[in-house]
């Protein structure tokens, strides 16, 4: 069940007071009505740190959703309310907002297993298997956040698809840069059927390819069929010899926290 928001009033405070406070939903205002993507990505990612108690060790997620959490989770540490926390961060970008916090970092080496990791998504379908990387950072991603005891993941109703690759966006996957027209030229002719077109992701106004955190490159697949069995794909995309890892997020997630028009959705893995 959804439960709505209070009403923002000149600001958002009063929205994330109530949540992080439980407010039950008769004390609550009328939903709002004109929440932007933004503040719909904050009340979810302000929801998802109240699963964080001190002394945990969490992964902190990349992305615009993400950033949300690891933001309040540095207010908590300054407010006194959390203490002990040890974060590791999914990305070079994560890393340096954190220590901007102060929030005290490790890694895998040290920390092997973690209490719970908060991310955004970019795409969650009916079972809470997951798109993400889009941002680039799906290696370090599906590194930590395979390695923790909950995955809490965060996102606004937007993200929410029928099958993965459904919004018509990339489904990335990170390879090494060598040869890799013909890592693409594979990665395309696997998925031909499900209409698969396949392109190196560039930036910049020269079009320079994009390189991820660890030196490598990615490859966005557009679908415009479902794939079908998706750990099938999954499988099969990793036994591409130039193959890193792929953006597909499969039985991981835990909870999905989706923040839509009507109120925040918190749903458990079954």
């Amino acid at each position: 069940m959804a439960i709505p928001y209070p009403r923002f009033i000149g600001s958002e405070q009063p929205a994330m007071e109530a949540a992080r406070l439980g407010t039950p939903p008769s004390a609550q205002s009328p939903p709002p009505v004109n929440l932007t993507q933004e503040e719909l990505k904050k009340i979810a990612a302000y929801k998802a740190v109240e699963y964080v108690k001190s002394g945990m060790v969490i992964g902190l997620g990349t992305g615009s959703t993400a950033k949300h959490a690891v933001d309040r989770i540095g207010e908590l540490l300054r407010l006194g309310e959390l203490r002990g926390i040890v974060g590791i961060p999914t990305s070079k970008k994560t890393h340096e907002q954190a220590l901007s916090l102060g929030i005290p970092l490790s890694d895998l080496d040290s920390h092997p297993v973690l209490h719970l990791a908060i991310d955004g998504a970019d795409e969650v379908d009916p079972h809470l298997n997951l798109v993400k990387g889009r941002g680039g950072s799906l290696l370090r991603e599906k590194m930590i956040e395979g390695a923790c005891e909950k995955f809490i993941v965060i996102v606004d109703d937007s993200k929410l698809v029928k099958f993965l690759g459904g919004s018509g966006l990339a489904v990335p996957v990170e390879i090494v840069p060598f040869c890799w027209k013909n890592t693409a030229k594979r990665l395309r002719e696997m998925f031909k059927d499900s209409g698969c077109v396949a392109k190196l992701r560039t930036c910049g106004e020269e079009a320079e390819p994009f390189v991820t955190d660890n030196g490598n490159y990615i490859i966005d697949l557009y679908l415009e069929k479902d794939i079908g069995d998706l750990q099938a794909a999954s499988d099969a995309i990793l036994r591409i010899p130039c193959v890193v890892e792929n953006g597909m997020f499969l039985d991981m997630a835990t909870t999905v926290i989706v923040a839509g028009k009507k109120g925040v959705e918190v749903i458990d893995k079954k």
